[in-house]
């Protein structure tokens, strides 16, 4: 029987028994709309506060600050398109972000330019960070808002947002983080941080899809996100998933209980992938090596397409991914890989390995196994590595 290990948590977690325990009363017997008076709305409300009051602990939040909404990308969108339309009407319509954000940042900034705001895009280093200073240097006085990622989708680096949070706080400009990657990964205390919005997503904690939250701090008022009843104290109205939003309580609950335990568990089993599959010629690792996610490896196999190493990872049964899932069917390179400074040839040839604390010591001996093999088996096919064993070509890594 074919062995299957499951190495793309950057896209999404399998939902944990835990948080599905959670759930499953609010998918049966407690289904009352949390708007009702009666008992069993009212059961549902209080469930839901509950839960808003597991995700603002996890977060050095309080309850009245936690925005339940469909999912990452709509957190982001309301935090940056809420603060930009805010804040324009002081005259502020200048944004600050990065190169490599995840669309749901770069397309919200590209809608808002669209409308006349002028959005200032920082370069990375060649390990995909930036610096504090790099913000400092970009604000202006009519900066309305700093959206910088907490951690990388495809490549895990970790940016300084205790810094850059704590420069946007001296400077009197709001601070949004998409942390997605990072809740549950690293430890957030958005108060301590200088956090003024946070973004996350449940299905990256184990938690289900179509759940996500915002956090907004208090004294912030965005515009509502969707007009209608009273739901999230009327700023995003419609009727709440109540099952999900039990469900990311809970996982929040599970997934930021002990970061520093999961970390040393997941860095050593991650480490011997990288160091292993660096051993193949012609590889690279993408990234900074120290300041990443504990579970993210993201390598370049030159002469190796990454969809031709897809499936054949599929074929060994070992699911990953060669960039982000949200843009999976594009054949240009990873626009976080080319930030980096990579050419288009290694670029195609990344492999993005996410492990969590699920994963076993043997199922990290059959990543590296299949990888390797895998990687030989396309290169023997690869005009591209023939010209360069040949000499005919020289790619840079």
């Amino acid at each position: 029987m074919k062995q299957f290990v499951y190495a793309d948590n950057a896209a999404t977690t399998q939902i944990s028994k835990e948080v599905l325990d959670a759930m499953m009363p609010w998918l049966t017997e407690g289904y009352g709309n949390p708007s009702s008076i009666y008992e069993l709305g009212r059961t549902a409300g209080f469930a839901i506060e509950d839960a808003r009051k597991q995700v603002a602990a996890a977060l050095g939040a309080q309850p009245a600050e936690i925005y339940f909404t469909g999912c990452g990308s709509e957190s982001d969108n309301w935090a940056i398109k809420g603060a930009a339309h805010k804040l324009a009407a002081k005259g502020k319509k200048h944004l600050i972000t990065t190169v490599f954000e995840h669309h749901a940042v770069l397309h919200t900034c590209a809608a808002l330019e669209k409308e006349g705001f002028e959005v200032t895009y920082l370069p990375v280093d060649h390990n995909g960070l930036i610096t504090a200073q790099q913000v400092a240097d970009a604000i202006r006085p009519d900066t309305a808002l700093v959206s910088i990622m907490y951690a990388n989708n495809e490549i895990g680096t970790i940016m300084p947002i205790p810094e850059i949070g704590a420069l946007c706080r001296e400077r009197g400009v709001w601070f949004h983080t998409d942390a997605v990657q990072a809740v549950g990964n690293i430890e957030i205390d958005v108060a301590a941080q200088n956090i003024d919005m946070l973004s996350l997503s449940g299905h990256k904690i184990h938690a289900p899809k179509g759940i996500g939250a915002l956090y907004i701090k208090k004294g912030i008022v965005l515009p509502n996100l969707i007009d209608g009843g009273e739901q999230e104290r009327g700023r995003r109205a419609g009727t709440e998933n109540v099952a999900s939003i039990i469900g990311l309580g809970r996982a929040m609950e599970i997934a930021c209980a002990d970061i520093p335990a999961k970390i040393s568990k997941v860095t050593p089993l991650r480490n011997k992938m990288i160091d292993e599959l660096l051993t193949l010629p012609m590889s690279r690792l993408n990234g900074d090596r120290e300041r990443r996610l504990a579970g993210n490896a993201n390598l370049s196999f030159v002469g190796a397409e990454g969809e031709a190493l897809l499936l054949g990872l599929d074929m060994a049964g070992v699911c990953a991914s060669s960039g982000s899932a949200c843009t999976t069917g594009s054949l240009d390179p990873s626009h976080v890989l080319l930030a980096l400074g990579l050419s288009h040839e290694v670029a195609h040839g990344s492999l993005r390995i996410t492990i969590s604390d699920w994963t076993t010591p043997e199922e990290v001996d059959h990543i590296i196994d299949s990888v390797k093999a895998v990687v030989t088996r396309t290169r023997d096919i690869s005009p591209l590595w023939e010209d360069i064993q040949k000499g005919r070509k020289t790619i840079a890594l």
